[in-house]
């Protein structure tokens, strides 16, 4: 085994973490409740929105509140609170409590406050360094924040077994879906992205029980992403889906639902660009998960693809 292959596995054997029959999700640690609110929102109901906006805005006084007193403040129902406490992933509103309290002294410890990170026309290029670089970082981390270890460690299994994966995205997400089938490959698995719509579905017919595929889209609603799954998950193939929108179109096709975080954007940074990084961050997760499993095989075809290419690398003779 060569020294980069270890540098990427660590020298040792797979690991099993978050595999299948693994316990619940537990709820979301204190400093991971705005990364939820901001993902969720879009999906939530306007008085649910309320609800969330005021927990995440004030965390301090909403902490304080009874459950009548913070549907009082939101101008929705007690029924409403639990409903969204539960939906950010709290049993109650008992817990959500909790959570608002520790979260609340996370935020008094003295950290810094966030930078804006408002992109203008005339910024300077420094300036647009480091606000693209905060909300890159901010991003990566509401997406690990969110992530459901369970969800992701069913989809790894499914992967790691599958005879054959097939990838669907379209624009920013096709690229997403090209860079996940390309490390695959380089462990010796069969997988192919797919960005044209038509070979996308026409591929899909021939998959079945066994196979896997995966579907990459930050809106959730992208039609000619969705076919294809659909039209795996009717031939009996395990469906994934990669989304912003938990509670989209794709997901009513999806065995696995793995979620990004929904990042904030402007005129000048648009929803590819802010989606592609949360996107990224799930794929190499699902990468390195399936390169674990799979790791006596996976070492030496990534050797052998190192060193297929090595002399593409070497310096040319002055």
């Amino acid at each position: 085994m060569t020294e980069k292959v270890k540098e990427i596995f660590g020298d040792r054997g797979p690991g099993t973490p978050g595999a299948p029959g693994a316990p619940a999700s537990a709820p979301p640690a204190p400093a991971a409740l705005a990364a939820k609110v901001r993902t969720l929102a879009p999906s939530m109901t306007r008085s649910m929105q309320r609800v969330a906006e005021a927990v995440a805005g004030d965390p301090a006084g909403c902490a304080a509140l009874t459950v009548t007193g913070l549907a009082e403040l939101t101008g929705t129902s007690e029924a409403t609170v639990v409903r969204t406490a539960r939906l950010l992933g709290y049993p109650g509103y008992r817990d959500l409590r909790l959570a608002l309290a520790g979260l609340a002294a996370h935020q008094q410890s003295g950290r810094a406050p966030a930078i804006t990170t408002d992109i203008s026309v005339d910024d300077p290029i420094a300036d647009v360094v480091a606000k693209l670089a905060y909300d890159e970082q901010q991003t990566l981390a509401d997406t690990a924040a969110g992530l459901d270890t369970v969800q992701l460690g069913a989809a790894v299994s499914a992967l790691a077994g599958a005879r054959r994966t097939d990838v669907y995205g379209i624009g920013a997400s096709g690229l997403v879906a090209q860079d996940l089938t390309q490390k695959l490959l380089r462990i010796g698995l069969i997988a192919h992205a797919h960005s044209d719509p038509h070979l996308a579905v026409t591929n899909a017919v021939q998959l079945r029980a066994g196979d896997v595929a995966i579907a990459i889209t930050h809106s959730g609603s992208t039609g000619d992403v969705i076919e294809p799954l659909r039209v795996a998950f009717e031939r009996g193939a395990t469906t994934v889906a990669i989304t912003g929108r938990p509670g989209s179109s794709v997901t009513q096709y999806a065995d696995h639902v793995l979620t990004t975080s929904t990042a904030r954007e402007s005129e000048l940074r648009p929803a590819a660009m802010s989606s592609r990084t949360g996107q990224l961050l799930v794929v190499d997760c699902l990468f390195v998960g399936v390169a674990q499993r799979t790791y006596e095989a996976a070492a030496p075809a990534l050797a052998a693809s190192y060193e297929a290419l090595a002399h593409r690398h070497r310096s040319l003779p002055r």
